[in-house]
């Protein structure tokens, strides 16, 4: 009996070496949700929430108060 296989597909789907990150953007969901509290976000450093919003593929746009408005209002739920 014969085996049946196929080449390998690209899975890029680029061509010439292209990468689909290069291509679309490139964004990896990260494994958790992060877990601060309000207070946590209130005292963050604006770098920390730049990585934070970064992460998650949003908008680090704005002063350091809208910011933290944002990721507020993006990570923590009412109870």
């Amino acid at each position: 009996m014969e085996s049946v296989t196929r080449p390998a597909a690209n899975i890029d789907g680029g061509q010439n070496g292209e990468k689909a990150k290069d291509r679309c953007g490139y964004f990896q969901m990260p494994l958790h949700y992060p877990r601060y509290t309000r207070a946590e976000y209130e005292a963050m450093q604006e770098w920390k929430l730049n990585c934070l919003l970064k992460e998650y593929g949003l908008p680090i746009t704005g002063n350091v108060e809208h910011k933290r408005k944002f990721a507020m209002g993006a990570f923590l739920w009412p109870h």
